[in-house]
């Protein structure tokens, strides 16, 4: 009895210590594509800079730049990518024996915030300079107040040798502006409720004691270009705060731009990772889903189908072909999801609840907000399990409205089975959102499986 007593006690031992060099393993992974996708939020406070961070890892491993302005000549067995707009960008690649299907993983890469409107400046009593600015999507208004801001995005000028006009983008890599709240003294109210007045509440201080006329002086001096020679720009308020790892574990991972840059960092990471050998592989990264879609680089623009049709035709398929591929594929949208919420774990769905950690959320609507389905639930289920990746499911309460995604659009230009997904997490669309370190390398592996 001593003996298979301390035999028992031995292998229980044994147990345990592979429980936590596999624990210790799993840590280190996370940790190491959490930092990875920190260092990418960073470096994208908007669109035009995360689609400029695509394209540097994209040509770092031999991806060929498309132009929609020039001819395109494409060869099995290579990967190209193009961009529309600075601020979308599709990277795909050709199997050595050509098409037969495509598989595709479309996210977005704008999130909500405030756009510089024209002529900004506004001078308060001589005394101050703040910034006129219009709110872009459906945001949370109260967390961007008392917290230090800055003002990135691109402009347009015109080389003088060529003529031709040029996109060149612009931060300004300090804490530049803030929205300071009214102090309680002189509302007292405040905590009881406030319904914020996008022209008067929301303007961020510029300037103290200076005269207006600065703002495109320094957006010149950060583009190094003179003021005199910017002709357009596309402008954006962005948080400054850094992301970063925290938690007991260390399991959340908070960070400003988490939907949807989240998904797209990890669709790329897949997509880079993945063999890319048994179907024509698609990285698909779409702009201005937060205020619908509706633009010439969004969800429900031709771009995707133009890049679709461009590519087959360049290999010589017609559209006969094109469509007996189409009719063979299939699309992942992913665009994160809500998960339940300590504080307000009412808001949740009875019986669909998902929580942060705990795997990829599989995203259901009646009325097609989103637009999976009894057959695209099935692929993604089978995929996520070949992957060996948990899958939650969502719908929102039946007495509540919900919002929508990219799946439904982009289907009516390019028609496929479609899934809808998410990573979970808490605070959408505030300027600091948070979310699960798990959740990142659960969709990097999904789709490592999807691009195979």
């Amino acid at each position: 009895g001593v003996i298979n007593g301390e035999f028992l006690q031995g292998s229980i031992l044994v147990i345990r210590i592979q429980r936590q060099i596999e624990n210790n393993q799993e840590i280190s992974m996370n940790n190491s594509v959490s930092q990875e996708l920190l260092k990418f939020l960073q470096k994208s406070p908007t669109a035009f800079h995360a689609v400029q961070q695509m394209k540097s890892e994209l040509l770092a491993v031999d991806f060929t730049e498309l132009k929609e302005n020039q001819r395109w000549n494409i060869e099995c067995g290579k990967h190209y990518f193009v961009t529309r707009n600075d601020s979308s960008l599709i990277a795909f690649t050709i199997p050595e024996n050509g098409i037969d299907k495509m598989h595709i993983l479309t996210s977005h890469s704008d999130s909500p915030t405030f756009k510089i409107k024209e002529n900004p400046e506004i001078e308060v009593e001589k005394h101050y300079v703040k910034l006129n600015v219009e709110k872009y999507g459906g945001m949370l208004c109260a967390p961007w107040f008392d917290r230090p801001l800055s003002v990135a995005g691109r402009i347009i000028i015109k080389n003088t040798p060529n003529r031709q006009f040029t996109s060149k983008l612009v931060n300004i890599d300090r804490d530049l502006v803030m929205i300071p709240n009214l102090a309680i003294h002189m509302n007292r109210e405040i905590n009881n409720g406030y319904t914020y007045n996008a022209q008067k509440d929301l303007l961020p201080i510029y300037s103290c004691g200076s005269p207006k006329g600065t703002f495109m002086e320094q957006i010149a001096e950060a583009a190094g270009v003179e003021k005199e020679e910017i002709l357009g720009h596309d402008l954006f308020l962005y948080n400054r705060q850094e992301g970063s790892v925290w938690g007991a574990s260390k399991e959340f991972i908070s960070s400003g731009r988490l939907d949807d840059l989240q998904c797209a960092f990890a669709s790329l990471q897949g997509f880079l990772s993945g063999e890319k050998k048994d179907c024509m592989a698609v990285h698909c990264v779409l702009d201005n889903e937060e205020v619908g879609s509706g633009t010439k680089q969004g969800a429900a623009s031709t771009f995707l189908f133009d890049t679709l049709i461009r590519v087959h035709e360049a290999l010589g398929y017609d559209g006969e072909d094109y469509r007996v591929h189409l009719a063979d594929s299939f699309m992942i949208s992913a665009d994160n999801a809500h998960a339940v919420h300590p504080n307000y774990t009412e808001k949740a769905d009875p019986t669909n609840r998902p929580y942060l950690n705990e795997g990829i959320v599989l995203k259901f609507n009646a009325n097609q907000k989103y637009c999976t389905d009894a057959v695209s639930a099935a692929m993604f289920r089978d995929l996520c399990k070949r992957a060996d990746v948990p899958v939650q499911t969502f719908t929102n309460r039946s007495d509540m409205a919900g919002g929508s995604t990219l799946g439904n659009i982009s289907n009516t230009q390019v028609a496929l089975n479609t899934v809808d997904i998410g990573l979970p997490q808490l605070a959408m669309h505030s300027p600091y959102e948070t979310a699960g370190v798990k959740d990142t390398e659960y969709l990097v592996r999904a789709a490592k499986e999807f691009f195979c």
